[in-house]
C-alpha cells in the first residue's frame, strides 16, 4: 500500500452490536490509528452504544442506524423507509470509503458496503454470509481467543501486524467533575471512602434471557453487607432501566444504606460513576468492559459464557474472573446455549469466594 494512499484512507467500521462488542472494537481503531495518523476512520453503530464513542480521537465521525427504528418505519410506510434508507445510505457513500471493517457476521451489511461501491470490504464468513466481503476469515464463532484478538486479526489485510492495545473510553474532565459533585451532595468523600460499584444484572443483548448470565440476587445482597461490615465500603448499585426492581430488591435486602442509581444514569455518566469506583463487581456483559476500559478493578463472576473468550481485555491482575469448574460450562457456543434452568455453574459460586478475589484486589 502506497505511502500516499496510507495517509489519505477513508476507512469505516461497522459494529451493529451491544457494549461488549464495541469496547472490544476500540483496540482495532487504536491500531488503525497508529497506523494510518492521517486517514479519516468513521464507525457505524446503534443508538445506545454510540455515546461510548464519544471524544474517541480514533473516530471522525459516528453514523447511528437503529434497527428497531427502521423497522418500524418500513411497517408504517415502506416508501418513506425506501426513500430515508437510501438517503442514508447517501450520507454514507458521500464519504468515499476506501476500506471497510465488517464486524456484524452478517451478509446484509457487506452488501450495502458492495452497493455503495466500497472497493476493499473486510471482515468475517460465518456460515457462508461473507459472500459480499472482498477479504475475509472463515470463523464458526468466537471460541479459542478473546474478540478483540479476532478483531485485530483482520488487520493483515491492511497489511498491519497490530499491536495488544486496552480497551478505551473517553470521559471529558468536565464530565468527571460533574458525577463528582453528584457524588459529595450524596454525601461521598471522594478521598477517603472506599467505594465499590456493584452490578447485579447485565447481558442486555440477551433480551429475556440476560437472567442467564446473573448471579444469585440474595447472594449479592450478602456480599454488599459484608463488605459493608468489613470495609466500611460505600455501595453504589448500578442498572440499566429494566433492572430497576431488581436493583431495588437487592437494596432492600441488605441491611445498611446503599446508593441505588438503577435507572437514573445513561451511558456517559454510567461510566462517570463506575470510574469514581475503587472496584466493579458485575456479571458477565457490557458494564464488565466499560470498568475495563475506565481502569477500575473488576471481579466478575462467568456462568454459561466463556471467559477466555468474553472475559476482561487484555487479562491482567486487576481483573479476577470467578467460575466454577462444573463439566457442562461454558455452554453459550456458536452464539447458543442450551436451555437450563438449574444454572449450577452459578449457583454454586458462593459470597466467600466473590469477596476473597475482593480481598486480593483492595
Amino acid at each position: 500500500m502506497a505511502v500516499w494512499q496510507k495517509n489519505n484512507l477513508h476507512i469505516l467500521v461497522i459494529n451493529p452490536f451491544g457494549i461488549g462488542d464495541v469496547l472490544f472494537s476500540t483496540p482495532l481503531l487504536k491500531n488503525l490509528r497508529k497506523n494510518f495518523p492521517e486517514s479519516f476512520i468513521a464507525y457505524f453503530c446503534n443508538k445506545r452504544v454510540a455515546p461510548l464513542l464519544q471524544n474517541n480521537p480514533c473516530i471522525d465521525e459516528v453514523f447511528v442506524f437503529e434497527k428497531d427504528e427502521w423497522r418500524a418505519l418500513w411497517k408504517k410506510s415502506r416508501f418513506v423507509f425506501i426513500k430515508k434508507f437510501f438517503m442514508f445510505l447517501s450520507q454514507i457513500r458521500k464519504r468515499k470509503f476506501h476500506i471497510a471493517i465488517d464486524l456484524s457476521l452478517g451478509r446484509q451489511y457487506s452488501f450495502f458496503l458492495w452497493l455503495i461501491r466500497v472497493p476493499k470490504r473486510i471482515g468475517f464468513d460465518y456460515k457462508e454470509r461473507g459472500v459480499f466481503l472482498t477479504h475475509k476469515i472463515k470463523i464458526e464463532g468466537y471460541h479459542y481467543k478473546p474478540i478483540p484478538a479476532y478483531y485485530l486479526e483482520l488487520c493483515k489485510f491492511l497489511d498491519i501486524t497490530p499491536a495488544e492495545e486496552k480497551l478505551e473510553i473517553f470521559l471529558k474532565p468536565e464530565e468527571e467533575e460533574r458525577i463528582k459533585n453528584i457524588l459529595k451532595e450524596y454525601g461521598f468523600d471522594l478521598e477517603k471512602d472506599l467505594i465499590i460499584g456493584i452490578i447485579p444484572g447485565g447481558g442486555a443483548s440477551w433480551g429475556k434471557d440476560a437472567y442467564l448470565k446473573h448471579w444469585d440476587y440474595n447472594k449479592v445482597a450478602c456480599l454488599i453487607d459484608d463488605l459493608i461490615k468489613r470495609y466500611n465500603a460505600k455501595i453504589i448499585i448500578f442498572g440499566d432501566e429494566k433492572e430497576k426492581d431488581i436493583c431495588e430488591g437487592i437494596s432492600q435486602k441488605v441491611k445498611f444504606r446503599v446508593l441505588n442509581l438503577a435507572g437514573k444514569t445513561d451511558l456517559r455518566s454510567l461510566a462517570g460513576f463506575m470510574k469514581q469506583c475503587k472496584l466493579i463487581v458485575c456479571n458477565d456483559g457490557g458494564p464488565l468492559h466499560m470498568a475495563v476500559a475506565l481502569g477500575v478493578k473488576t471481579v466478575s463472576i462467568f456462568g454459561p459464557v466463556n471467559e477466555k473468550v468474553y472475559g476482561p481485555y487484555p487479562a491482567s491482575f486487576e481483573h479476577i474472573v470467578i467460575t466454577k469448574d462444573v463439566p457442562c460450562r461454558p455452554c453459550y457456543w456458536k452464539f447458543r446455549m442450551p436451555r437450563c434452568e438449574k444454572r449450577v455453574c452459578l449457583e454454586e459460586i458462593e459470597p466467600q469466594e466473590v469477596m476473597q478475589a475482593i480481598r486480593m484486589l483492595l
